[in-house]
């Protein structure tokens, strides 16, 4: 299929997704009332956040609290609820935006912290908010090969140094609005952690199968979306536009292979109401079928993904079918079809 890559996956389940969120939340008032002086000056609404991107409130680290420390806790509780002693995992898969240093990796925190064996693999996949469902392929690919029986993917943000450096820049700077919006989508972020366990689905029946699915890259955007800790700067318009086209793109493509129109649950990478409802009506879904968390939580990034399946799974029986929908800033896109 050109330009499509379809993967199947033959005996491999999720056998469990947990999440472990900060304790502070910040409400988008709060966050509009330190930016009251630059909204009042461009003339902007000063409900701009809960209108435009529908976001209500994010979650922040407080203090004693953090992103390593809380992936390390959503791991711990995955392997938990799986039933798997930390000694069977050989792959842990850290997809996180946030790192502290550009060495050593993530992961090998997250491997010590959660005392896994030295003979278990550990790496990095970061491929912005597209990273957890690639981490996912990843894993299964590997349990598939026979390489590795159990694994682990996580990812922990946060978003708390973005989010202070940008109302600063905002409150210091005389820019237009053309500037101010392309800076809106870092106040939209949120903190948060989450794990899942995988494994083989013969020795875990009561699992939760991965079928397989498809990823889609547009990379000539690679330049709408460019982030760091001192502020991510955003083309919206043109990455929504050119993220709905890719996604529609492997949507229609995927149809000669896989029957998507009827999911139980379609579980998207939470950005904002108006990506979601772009997607929502681009592709015909049922809006009672696609929950969101972004109002609660922000953007958490690549585990915005695993989070909002954490709180969707007691709602979910067996023989549901779920898509997990992601998207990242690149443009990349996949999607993944779990039996539930």
């Amino acid at each position: 299929m050109p330009g499509n890559a379809t993967t199947r996956f033959r005996n491999v389940s999720l056998l469990s997704v947990t999440s472990a969120l900060p304790s502070r939340v910040t409400t988008s008032a709060e966050i509009q009332q330190r930016l009251a002086p630059a909204l009042r000056r461009l003339r902007l609404p000063r409900t701009l956040l809960e209108r435009v991107a529908g976001v209500v409130e994010r979650r922040n680290w407080a203090p004693g609290e953090g992103s390593d420390e809380a992936t390390v806790a959503a791991g711990k509780a995955a392997l938990y609820e799986a039933g798997v002693n930390p000694a069977q995992i050989g792959l842990l898969i850290n997809t996180s935006v946030t790192r502290k240093h550009l060495e050593p990796s993530v992961a090998v925190r997250l491997h010590h912290g959660l005392d896994l064996p030295t003979s278990a693999v550990n790496f990095d996949v970061a491929n912005a908010c597209l990273g957890f469902v690639n981490g996912m392929s990843l894993a299964a690919t590997m349990i598939d090969a026979g390489q590795v029986s159990h694994a682990v993917v996580l990812a922990g943000e946060d978003a708390d140094e973005i989010q202070v450096n940008t109302v600063d820049r905002l409150l210091r700077g005389d820019g237009d609005r053309e500037a101010f919006m392309s800076e809106f989508a870092s106040l939209t972020l949120g903190s948060g952690a989450a794990a899942a366990v995988l494994g083989r689905t013969d020795e875990h029946p009561e699992g939760h199968r991965l079928l397989g699915g498809v990823t889609r890259a547009a990379t000539q955007f690679h330049d709408l979306c460019v982030g760091s800790d001192d502020g991510m700067f955003t083309d919206a318009a043109a990455l929504l536009r050119g993220g709905l086209d890719l996604v529609m793109a492997a949507w229609h493509e995927a149809a000669e292979e896989w029957d998507w129109a009827a999911m139980d649950r379609y579980i998207t990478h939470q950005v904002s109401q108006a990506h979601t409802s772009a997607i929502v009506e681009a592709a015909g879904l049922d809006r009672r079928r696609v929950p969101v968390t972004y109002p609660r939580f922000g953007n958490v990034g690549p585990a915005s993904i695993p989070i909002t399946l954490a709180e969707e799974q007691e709602g979910l029986r067996p023989g549901d079918r779920v898509l997990l929908m992601g998207v990242g800033s690149g443009i990349n896109t996949a999607m993944m079809e779990l039996a539930w």
